[in-house]
């Protein structure tokens, strides 16, 4: 008795013919999904061999912090001249405010007078790198000596040891932030700059800043004296942040030294 596929009929195929034709294309199928598997786990790189880095920037810098307190710190670059301090440095103690300066190792050797002037008022002092350099682009002992170089700068004339760090131009990868984190540093950029530096007017850089809407609890402004119109708009920036309930701290008044987490914004968030 013939099977119920088989058929008598010309062209059609024997039990015998209709196995073998059957066994070939399975044969062929799984040779073909054999060949795709292999492909992809050969071409396809495991996420070990890739850095964390082209996945997920695991290593930021602190943009901001997360607080219920009406605070914010403002941070001055301090890598150009050193004219508008001594304004600076007045406005600010008329507005019983604290900042924390970034200053270049350059900036250090040029004004010495002018880091023990930042101390004595009692603001803080911050590595800005020693020659402001483009901190991505060198190896990680020229980054380490970027920073090393003028932390013993600014300790020589103030006997402080500084521990946060901003790289020059915000110019930051995973590898800058562990390199600072390894010299003693907190990595620290902002999330309200004035653009100062743009030499737009007064009216621009308080504009800027006040209608930013990340200026919040926590935000961190960047500022930079030797600009032209900073120090004719602090005044009035200082003021129109105080109208709107806040209050000026540093850097390391404001950011968390432990039991922590950071945001894909850069927030810095408490870990309770």
């Amino acid at each position: 008795m013939k099977p119920p596929y088989a058929s008598d009929s010309p062209g059609s195929l024997s039990e015998q013919e209709f196995n073998s034709s059957y066994m070939k294309v399975l044969s062929a199928l799984l040779l073909t999904a054999v060949c795709l598997y292999t492909a992809i786990t050969v071409r396809q790189p495991s996420s070990a061999s890739i850095p964390a880095a082209d996945y997920l920037h695991n290593e930021l810098p602190i943009y901001s912090v997360e607080t219920d307190l009406p605070v914010v710190a403002l941070t001055f670059d301090a890598a150009w001249g050193d004219e508008d301090l001594e304004e600076i440095l007045s406005i600010l103690e008329r507005h019983q405010a604290s900042a924390t300066f970034f200053v270049s190792g350059d900036w250090v050797n040029k004004y010495p007078d002018a880091i023990q002037a930042i101390h004595a008022a009692g603001h803080e002092l911050a590595n800005h790198g020693t020659n402001h350099k483009h901190m991505p682009q060198l190896s990680e002992d020229a980054m380490r000596a970027e920073i090393m170089e003028c932390h013993e700068q600014v300790y020589a004339l103030t006997q402080v040891s500084m521990t946060a760090f901003r790289a020059p131009y915000s110019d930051w990868n995973d590898q800058v932030v562990s390199v600072a984190k390894d010299c003693g540093y907190a990595s620290i950029n902002q999330n309200v700059d004035s653009v100062d530096w743009k030499d737009y007017g007064v009216e621009s850089i308080i504009d800027t800043v006040m209608n930013d809407p990340d200026l919040d609890n926590g935000a961190i402004i960047l500022l930079h004296n030797g600009s032209t119109y900073t120090k004719d708009a602090l005044d009035e920036l200082l003021t129109r942040l105080e109208e709107e309930g806040y209050s000026f701290v540093k850097i390391s008044q404001l950011v968390y030294t432990d039991s922590y987490t950071i945001d894909h914004t850069g927030r810095q968030f408490p870990i309770s």
